[in-house]
């Protein structure tokens, strides 16, 4: 597929849109359906087509194993940092109130927290599957 011109355009014009799209879900999940599962995926699959379309080694290049394995221990971190955050202001694990004075800007914080956690973690966990099977008997540097 890389020598298909229209395919590859197609994707430079998609691409940015669904990363954009994958944002709006993740910022909008406070308030609505959405949150950082969904925006994970959808920016994990806006880095599938990217290598479906310009090749493995394309993708890998543009966003590396290491700072994939990276994004799963960093979401991790996050998520478990608020309930640490949580406990150490006299809370329990997770409890959002005691995050600020005012319980509702608490509340609002330690969700946008856990879901950005949450976000960064599915996307890493999703690249981290994609890469391993879809460079299964392949040499590192071979384009697909």
């Amino acid at each position: 597929m890389k020598s298909d011109i229209i395919l590859r355009v197609v994707a430079k014009i998609l691409i940015p849109f669904a990363l954009m799209f994958a944002l709006y879900v993740q910022f909008h999940g406070d308030y609505g359906p959405g949150g950082g599962f969904q925006a994970g995926v959808v920016i994990a699959a806006a880095v599938v087509f990217y290598a479906v379309i310009f090749g493995l080694a394309a993708a890998r290049r543009a966003v590396p194993e290491p700072v994939v394995e990276s994004m799963v221990a960093l979401g991790v971190l996050v998520y478990a940092g608020v309930g640490i955050a949580g406990l150490l202001l006299g809370g329990n694990f997770l409890d959002y109130f005691v995050l600020d004075p005012d319980p509702v800007h608490g509340q609002h914080r330690g969700i946008f927290w856990v879901e950005a956690g949450v976000g960064i973690t599915v996307s890493g966990v999703m690249l981290k599957i994609f890469y391993i099977f879809a460079g299964r008997g392949r040499d590192f540097e071979e384009d697909s």
